[in-house]
């Protein structure tokens, strides 16, 4: 195993030849200071060659990043990073100018979304980059981009890929939904692709709609069903989740919720599975204006993670074998800073950075067994860009984090707007910017 994976080193190696206002809101949580915790050196991953902005959404065992970085011309690549290498899988991608890549595996495998050159013949917008071409699932391996199969609709994405080589997501099928508002017009269903063979997977309660968002490798999947929605920052695809969903042998389980039954806060959606079988994400609270991270498993059900000290809403994206959970706190402006939640305690993951880092961590997305952790940081000029936070024996040293807590970063106009018109936060699990 470990000689084919450096193959598959060498050979992406060969293939690539290969002023922010800032508001002084000091947090601390009374439980840190008994708690010995991890500390981390964080690198900025960049962008492609003349970007401004880009967005990681998975990383494997190996440090490998699946995500995607925005060109000079404004279009999104798929994109991988693993050290110094930056991939653009995108180019030429399926035809189009837009794609992502949303999950990888310990094969070098990716899967993600990447447009075609032809226009929807609903007009639909499905991959949500305002160009309204045909949006389709495909598995990156060996060098190349490979298309998947939808329902019978024209559209599809392809969320996530385990170990065995399993890809999750969620596919059109040819019927349309009375629903959905325009643009979008066909059913979307949850699906799992085998060797290229997919098999769509029941919603929830009669839900109308649905989507997969990761698989593990004993095959357990998880995501949501709702109904149909606008694509927009604020809901997840187009998709308001009203069950966040385990699917065990083709067959869904509600997994509950944090007291929210409509969905229209932040939505009732699984985002991530380890291979123990515990589940992260997101659920709205009583009165469905608020939602918090969850962490659900079969001994205890949902739990409330609850948000870092004075925020009012959260939500874990990922989850890793030794269930450590990343995600991000969010103010009663819409602000967010990262969070690790370990042995029942969250903390700001800025305080926890040895020495000066060169962002400040916006968001967790993903968090691999060695402990390495990728998301969404904010330059000292105002540009997002992917990071690496990797796990070190040293000590934190500024005088914010011994103290326990760190001036809280707050958004530009500027910054707010990239965050809406380009970053896919719902592929990340969210809508944080709040009311459109």
């Amino acid at each position: 195993m470990k000689s084919k994976t450096m193959t598959r080193i060498a050979g992406i190696t060969l293939f690539t030849l290969l002023a922010m206002p800032i508001g002084l809101v000091a947090q601390v949580n009374h439980q840190q200071k008994t708690q010995k915790l991890q500390h981390y050196t964080v690198t900025d991953l960049g962008t492609l060659e003349g970007g401004t902005f880009s967005q990681p959404f998975s990383i494997n065992r190996y440090g490998l990043v699946s995500g995607s970085s925005n060109l000079p011309d404004g279009n999104q690549h798929a994109t991988l990073w693993l050290e110094e290498l930056k991939v653009d899988i995108g180019a030429p991608g399926l035809g189009g100018p837009n794609s992502i890549a949303f999950g990888d595996n310990e094969g070098f495998q990716s899967a993600g979304e990447a447009e075609i050159s032809a226009s929807d013949p609903n007009g639909e917008d499905f991959c949500g980059f305002g160009t309204h071409l045909i949006c389709l699932p495909f598995l990156w391996q060996d060098g190349g981009m490979i298309q998947l199969p939808t329902l019978g609709g024209n559209n599809g994405v392809a969320m996530a890929i385990s170990n065995r080589g399993e890809v999750a997501g969620f596919a059109e099928n040819s019927t349309p939904d009375p629903g959905c508002p325009a643009p979008q017009v066909l059913h979307f269903k949850p699906v799992v692709w085998e060797k290229g063979v997919i098999h769509k997977l029941p919603t929830f309660g009669g839900d109308p709609d649905g989507v997969a968002q990761e698989i593990n490798d004993n095959g357990e999947v998880v995501g949501g069903s709702g109904t149909c929605a606008t694509f927009n920052a604020n809901f997840l695809y187009n998709l308001v989740p009203v069950h966040a969903l385990l699917w065990e042998k083709g067959k869904a389980t509600d997994l509950g919720n944090l007291g929210g039954t409509t969905g229209q806060a932040g939505g009732n959606i699984a985002l991530d599975i380890n291979n123990q079988g515990q589940v992260v994400g997101n659920s709205d609270l009583p009165g469905d204006t608020t939602f918090h991270a969850f962490l659900w498993t079969r001994r205890t059900g949902m739990q409330d993670l609850g948000t870092l000290s004075g925020d009012v809403a959260s939500l874990s994206i990922s989850i890793n074998d030794a269930g450590s959970v990343v995600g991000a706190s969010l103010d009663a402006n819409f602000n967010l800073r990262a969070f690790l939640w370990e042995k029942s305690v969250m903390t700001d993951l800025n305080t926890l950075i040895v020495g000066n880092s060169p962002l400040y961590l916006l968001s967790g997305c993903s968090i691999n067994s060695r402990g390495e952790i990728t998301g969404l940081g904010l330059t000292s000029t105002g540009e997002i860009h992917t990071y690496l936070a990797t796990p070190t024996h040293g000590v934190a040293t500024s005088e914010s984090a011994s103290q326990g807590g760190i001036s809280r970063r707050v958004l530009s106009d500027d910054a707010r707007k990239l965050l809406k018109e380009q970053l896919r936060l719902g592929r990340s699990g969210a809508r944080l910017m709040g009311p459109q």
